[in-house]
């Protein structure tokens, strides 16, 4: 069984198709196929049902994909370690990030980049629970992010910050003037808030609901700096972390009375990767930033 027929593999699962997964490979659909039957005929059982152009993963197909993936991604641990002998010179660090927390990130990539510029580095934005699933899928070698209220076994946590819940409005919005607001009050206001999958947006439903309150949400939105765009109308307001209002002088943050639930922001990794030098240098420059 050779590493590169577990990648052919694993790509030709994720795609269902040869003649794809062959051209995002950069090799020929005949040598994917060839190296795919090998690896069934080792393994004693056929991967894929392939009928006519089409293929689909068989039962052993689908089981096997999370073991192949480890595997490949326990091979690139060890090429990563390695390399990490030596100093930080180059290689490449998958960073996922929450909206919210762009005004953390943004100044550390600056700091990194000036004693490491020979790093790459690719950063995703999107919800806690996007970002966290690629992290499962070793995608990512860590995540930025608010934490959801429930710790999972296999991820570790570095605590950062706590920021609490506010009501954002434009700052030209007749209730930009408030000094605070009662969730009733906000039961009122039309609301444009973040999609299902984001924390924060896990934090708002389970506050209304523990107040049997039912907020008149007009909008759900899964893309951050559209919503703030949308609010930024005076149309709309919303409810998100106080981090996300810093430096926008273009809305106002309204305390919400009675409430005090505050997100933990938070660097996430996996307990079972192997965390390259570059991202504990990265992490390091975030924890005291």
């Amino acid at each position: 069984m050779e590493l590169r027929q577990l990648k052919y593999y694993i790509k030709a699962k994720e795609l269902e198709n040869f003649s794809e997964a062959a051209e995002q490979l950069f090799i020929s659909q005949s040598t994917l196929s060839q190296q795919i039957k090998q690896l069934e005929n080792e393994l004693g059982t056929p991967l894929f049902h392939r009928v006519g152009k089409r293929v689909h993963p068989t039962e052993a197909g689908i089981r096997f994909y999370d073991y192949a993936l480890q595997c490949l991604h326990k091979a690139n641990d060890g090429f990563q370690m390695v390399q990490d002998l030596g100093q930080i010179k180059t290689g490449k660090l998958h960073i996922g990030c929450s909206y919210g927390l762009k005004h953390v990130l943004a100044p550390a990539i600056v700091a990194f980049a000036r004693t490491y510029p020979n790093i790459h580095i690719q950063v995703s934005f999107g919800t806690s629970k996007e970002i966290t699933d690629r992290l499962f899928s070793f995608e990512l070698d860590f995540v930025l992010t608010f934490e959801f209220d429930s710790i999972h076994p296999e991820m570790n946590y570095q605590p950062l910050f706590t920021s609490g819940l506010r009501l954002l409005t434009s700052h030209t919005s007749e209730i930009a003037h408030r000094s605070s607001v009662t969730l009733a009050d906000i039961q009122q206001l039309p609301l444009a808030l973040p999609a299902h999958g984001y924390a924060t947006r896990h934090f708002i439903d389970q506050l209304f609901t523990s107040h049997q309150l039912t907020p008149q949400v007009n909008l759900e939105i899964n893309d951050i700096p559209t919503l703030l765009e949308l609010v930024n109308t005076g149309h709309w307001h919303t409810i998100l972390t106080q981090t996300t209002a810093n430096g926008q002088p273009q809305f106002t943050a309204i305390p919400i009375e009675g409430v005090n639930i505050v997100q933990q922001a938070a660097i996430i990794s996996l307990k079972a990767a192997y965390q390259k030098q570059s991202a504990k240098a990265f992490q390091e420059i975030l924890i005291h930033q």
